[in-house]
């Protein structure tokens, strides 16, 4: 039974066990409230009876993903329909006192359409990329101030996507929080290890990490492409790769191009254990994002698990990542829409290890005091409790 005054429903298409940084935020914050009573809607994913059956917050599954954000499509229309029945149903059984959304689109739409005459306030997370996209589409941009005219708040991820929402969006605001993801500091923690090095082939090299999906905006052909520069001064270098997607042919063909393929491995998708320790082995870690025509990076969780294991960071300037670090403190920022200052930034580092350790510690100095979920599990607590009990 839900507490009265303490019970929340979050809609959210992306959640765990599908992959995905939103997802994997709102499992990570929704689960750490206290004293909160949490039902997720959440839209399916393979293996999620398990997962569901094991987790702490009441999850619902959708029947299917949307064929599109918008409404005109019939498929998309039905899905958007069964999709706020259901929320409805769950609306009255669990009794929230808000709706929360992983998106304004489509997420924030089904809310919409779910809470009839209950008055519910609605918040919607924003990350960034999604109005940039919102902007190429009549309909989409159409629904999207639809959507944001009508809802209580928005939660930004970053001061960046907050600037979006009001200076391109019209959000006023007062409508408009600021909450990042965070890091599980317990989890994501120093452990150089040479046992796990050699396993990992990395032994007598120095390592350039990039996690994340392999799309243009991570950067990783950027990082290919700096390559050369890079092992002239550091012949040593490794570059690996987790993550897969649509760009590895490309990838793939680039290094081959410039002769750089013994120095590129492709780690694919690594589990969680795997991660960690990809992270905590390698001796820097490289986000080189920029934007893409509509796309680019909101935020940047990897930034965060990077430097709670202890290692500096080079990351883009674009979107919301610098917010992630302390510029030369505990990471470089640079341009990175030409290899020179992405190879630059990384040389530097690679030749210099006692600045690589002074990073890394005050990289998981700043993850614990800023981003720990904890940390941030409390104000979100206050911040949802306070503006949505009525």
């Amino acid at each position: 039974m839900a507490t009265p005054g303490k019970s929340l429903l979050l809609i959210s298409e992306v959640f765990p066990p599908r992959r995905g940084g939103s997802g994997r935020w709102f499992w990570e914050l929704y689960r750490r409230l206290d004293d909160v009573d949490v039902t997720v809607v959440a839209g399916p994913s393979a293996d999620s009876l398990d997962f569901d059956a094991s987790s702490s917050l009441h999850i619902d599954r959708l029947a299917s993903n949307p064929t599109s954000w918008g409404v005109v499509n019939h498929r998309s229309a039905v899905w958007h329909i069964a999709a706020a029945r259901q929320v409805r149903r769950l609306i009255a059984s669990r009794r929230p006192v808000a709706i929360h959304c992983g998106k304004v689109l489509p997420e924030g739409l089904v809310a919409l359409l779910a809470r009839a005459l209950s008055g519910l306030p609605i918040w919607c997370f924003a990350h960034g990329e999604e109005f940039t996209l919102a902007e190429t589409s009549r309909e989409l941009s159409f629904l999207t101030r639809v959507v944001l005219r009508r809802i209580a708040m928005v939660v930004a991820n970053s001061q960046n996507t907050r600037a979006l929402l009001v200076e391109r969006w019209g959000v006023p605001e007062e409508r408009v929080v600021v909450l990042t993801p965070g890091v599980d500091t317990d989890r994501f923690v120093p452990e150089p290890d040479p046992v796990i090095r050699e396993r990992l082939g990395w032994t007598g090299r120095r390592v350039l990490l990039t996690v994340g999906a392999l799309q243009k905006r991570k950067g990783q052909d950027m990082l290919i492409r700096a390559l050369p520069a890079i092992l002239r001064r550091c012949p040593d270098v490794l570059y690996a790769i987790a993550g897969e997607g649509w760009e590895r042919p490309h990838l793939e063909a680039l290094a081959a191009e410039l002769s750089v393929s013994e120095a590129v491995r492709f780690m694919g998708t690594p589990d969680e254990a795997e991660l960690l320790r990809l992270y905590q082995q390698c001796d820097v870690f490289a986000l080189p994002n920029r934007q893409v025509g509509w796309d680019f990076e909101g935020f940047g969780i990897v930034l965060l698990e990077a430097q709670a294991c202890a290692r500096p960071v080079v990351t883009g300037t674009s979107g919301g990542t610098l917010e992630t670090i302390i510029p030369n403190e505990t990471g470089v920022a640079v341009s990175c829409e030409e290899p020179g200052p992405v190879a630059a930034a990384c040389v530097a580092l690679l030749e210099d290890e006692e600045r690589r350790a002074v990073m890394g510690a005050r990289g998981r100095a700043w993850v614990l005091e800023r981003f720990d979920w904890a940390v941030l599990a409390r104000a979100a607590t206050a911040m949802f409790l306070e503006r949505s009990v009525r």
